[in-house]
């Protein structure tokens, strides 16, 4: 396939239209951004370890019968995708405390939560992406009751998959970002990306953290990060499934 029209330019990604209605090209940034924009900078090779790493976790994930909108790997830093009607949703998922939950609960950092926490943000930059309610969703029409029960159970589904995945490779998932879509037909694909960007990984031994805070907080060593979580997705399973 190869890109036509842009269709969207975002922080991390920009998607191409294809000669095929179905089906978009969705190719990842070195740009990086925090705090809902006001931090602004470029981390080297990020589009190439986002792209081959989400091209491998929506691969695996398909194994496990989660629907995914990756089709194939179109180039180093890009990806065919199925087009869907995205749900304005960011969907959390957190196993142990970190982030904006330490803001407005008791937990500490680190600490393990009693099960993993799932919320919801809506998707606008003006607004900040504000935290927002199941209610608030089927209230004001963002999904139906139905859809928004089966995107939870799927979230948490991806969290128990992905959750055991990197444990093998020395890799605590304390959180992480999902976006979800569905098709002309209306069934519903897991979208957009999982990489560094969109989940908080710290090293089971020493802790450190092998993510996007690198950049957030300047605590050096962004590249190497990014580079060592895609080292440790593409290890062997040292465990049988």
């Amino acid at each position: 396939m190869r890109k036509k029209k842009k269709l969207y330019e975002g922080k991390a990604k920009i998607v191409y239209e294809t000669e095929d209605p179905n089906y978009l090209i969705q190719d990842f940034k070195d740009d990086a951004s925090a705090f809902n924009g006001v931090k602004k900078g470029k981390i080297a090779n990020k589009g190439y370890v986002n792209n081959q790493v989400s091209a491998h976790l929506f691969r695996y994930l398909s194994s496990y019968y989660v629907p995914t909108h990756f089709v194939d790997l179109h180039s180093d830093t890009a990806m065919v995708v199925r087009r869907l009607d995205m749900f304005p949703i960011e969907v959390v998922v957190r196993n142990i405390a970190a982030g904006s939950l330490l803001k407005r609960t008791k937990y500490k950092e680190g600490e393990t939560l009693p099960k993993p926490l799932v919320e919801f943000f809506l998707k606008d930059d003006e607004k900040g992406d504000p935290q927002i309610t199941e209610e608030d969703i089927i209230n004001d029409g963002l999904a139906t009751p139905e859809e928004l029960d089966y995107i939870k159970r799927l979230a948490l589904k991806i969290n128990a998959v992905l959750k055991s995945f990197f444990e093998r490779r020395g890799i605590k998932l304390v959180d992480f970002k999902l976006e979800f879509g569905k098709d002309k037909d209306g069934k519903i694909y897991l979208a957009d990306e999982i990489s560094p960007d969109t989940c908080r990984f710290w090293d089971v031994q020493s802790g450190e953290k092998l993510d996007k805070d690198r950049f957030r907080f300047d605590l050096g060593n962004v590249e190497e990060a990014y580079e060592e979580i895609r080292r440790r997705v593409f290890l062997e399973d040292t465990v049988t499934e």
